[in-house]
């Protein structure tokens, strides 16, 4: 084969909340003013000068002043005189009326050791860490006995689990001893320590999460779809997903235009704080241009695994792949997909043009998707390995043939993925490699072509093929009550 192409080079913080009561400065009664005046302005402001150091007790009594120094001190003292007369005053008649009745014995007993200098009230403590292995070492930074700060550490650890996953702390502390201590994770789930008469109680939290299913609906703009999506309110991250939903129905480089409507339903897992945990997951998504509408909802059938929050794989196919269906429960799997690459553009169509490296008219017979280097390839239906490896001016090159006869061409590879060898089995979005621009090209990109009978098509105008399956029976009732669900969300949300 003598094909070749080119294209443009595409291309915890730690919060502290210390709980510990601090008591207010009390003035030494044997600390005399160092200044001849006072403002009783200045009573509750602290005083920027240092402290006055106490002098001790002499028995000789300090010699008196000079007759004539007492008028000029009184002048200058008497305002202070009154001030301190009327506060200490008012301190008297009000300790008088917040006297309580006497205590008895158990009373007076807790007065005293909570006056006692050497009690020390409990602070309460907020960290963040990074998995449960880091619990011990961080109790231990925040002065929690090493023994305790252990032995805490391994009762968490299992019900936290391993992996690196956030882990909140939230502990008590008194005198270097651990009081209390919940550990969790995102979702609430973890454990709490108290200290009993015989070491730690613990409890096992459970996980409380609350899914939540929400509807947007946008209009393309001039730009992208990514932008609008977006700005309609859809996660960044489901864009992709939203684009492989329809991946065997439009061509999302061509068939689209500003004004088309685009509708999207994802469901989002919440804590009992009202945070969002994990990732969302898109459950429905339509799309409506001036020539045709699509509506589809994501189903698992029954007996089926789809982990939440997996990443959709153009037309993956499989126990564990997420499946599309239309409001009648038949699947949107086709012989083919439209395009065997994800989030790309297409950079040079089918059909005859100038060639851009030997410079004359010639047959591009197939399409090109400029993407970045190493962006992934996949198998665009379920076929044999035909033929895999380094070829001329097709670099780095793979053919697959399909079950009903049609082969699918794939060049330029900047790698082919190991497994992917003469006679070996693929499914339908399986990937097979990377793009590259191996052989005769002028920048990274795939090209891509569907032969039919031996003769190169233009796959974005060919129709796929007919479904792969429909949904009966038990699986059919299942799906017709989460259409049903999504359905009365959209018509409350619009």
């Amino acid at each position: 084969m003598n094909d070749s192409d080119d294209d443009d080079l595409s291309f915890d913080p730690r919060s502290w909340d210390i709980g510990r009561p601090t008591a207010p400065p009390v003035p030494s009664p044997r600390s005399t003013p160092q200044s001849p005046s006072f403002d009783p302005r200045s009573w509750g402001k602290s005083d920027p000068r240092p402290a006055p150091e106490q002098q001790p007790t002499s028995p000789t009594p300090p010699s008196p002043a000079p007759a004539h120094a007492f008028p000029k001190a009184v002048a200058q003292l008497g305002p202070a005189i009154l001030a301190g007369v009327a506060i200490a005053s008012g301190g008297a008649v009000w300790a008088m009326l917040d006297r309580q009745p006497a205590a008895g014995p158990q009373s007076v007993a807790a007065t005293t050791a909570s006056a006692s200098p050497t009690a020390v009230a409990a602070s309460r403590r907020i960290l963040t860490v990074a998995g449960a292995d880091a619990i011990g070492p961080s109790l231990v930074a925040a002065g929690v006995d090493a023994t305790e700060a252990n032995d805490a550490a391994t009762r968490a650890r299992g019900p936290l689990g391993a992996g690196s996953d956030d882990v909140r702390l939230v502990f008590d502390i008194e005198s270097g001893h651990l009081v209390h201590l919940d550990a969790t994770r995102e979702d609430g789930a973890g454990i709490a320590l108290a200290r009993g008469a015989g070491g730690f109680t613990q409890q096992i939290l459970s996980a409380h999460l609350v899914q939540r299913l929400t509807i947007v609906r946008g209009e393309l703009d001039a730009r992208d779809f990514y932008s609008a999506a977006v700005a309609a309110g859809i996660n960044d991250t489901l864009v992709s997903d939203f684009a492989n939903a329809f991946a065997f129905d439009f061509d999302l480089q061509r068939e689209v235009a500003p004004g088309d409507i685009f509708e999207a339903g994802f469901e989002q897992r919440y804590n009992a704080a009202g945070n969002p945990v994990g990732v969302p997951v898109l459950v429905y998504a339509s799309l409506e241009t001036a020539a045709k509408s699509r509506a589809l909802y994501r189903f698992t059938p029954p007996g089926q695994k789809d982990a939440p929050g997996q990443k959709d794989a153009p037309g993956q196919k499989g126990p564990a792949g997420p499946k599309w269906y239309d409001a009648n429960g038949r699947s949107t799997v086709r012989t083919l997909m439209r395009t065997p690459i994800d989030g790309a553009r297409i950079s040079s169509p089918f059909g005859m043009r100038e060639h851009p490296v030997l410079g004359f008219m010639k047959l591009h017979r197939g399409t090109d998707f400029a993407a970045p280097t190493g962006t992934p390839i996949f198998a665009s239906g379920d076929a044999v390995v035909e033929f895999a490896g380094l070829k001329g001016p097709n670099g780095n090159f793979v053919k697959l043939r399909h079950d009903n006869g049609w082969e699918t061409l794939y060049l330029h590879m900047n790698r082919i993925l190991p497994g992917i060898i003469v006679g070996a089995r693929v499914v339908q979005g399986r990937q097979i490699g990377e793009v590259g621009t191996t052989g005769r090209s002028t920048g990274p990109h795939l090209h891509y072509e569907v032969h039919i009978d031996g003769q190169p098509t233009d796959p974005l105008a060919l129709q796929m093929g007919k479904s792969s399956e429909t949904l009966t029976g038990a699986a059919l009732k299942a799906f017709d009550a989460l259409r049903d669900r999504v359905d009365a969300r959209r018509s409350a949300a619009n």
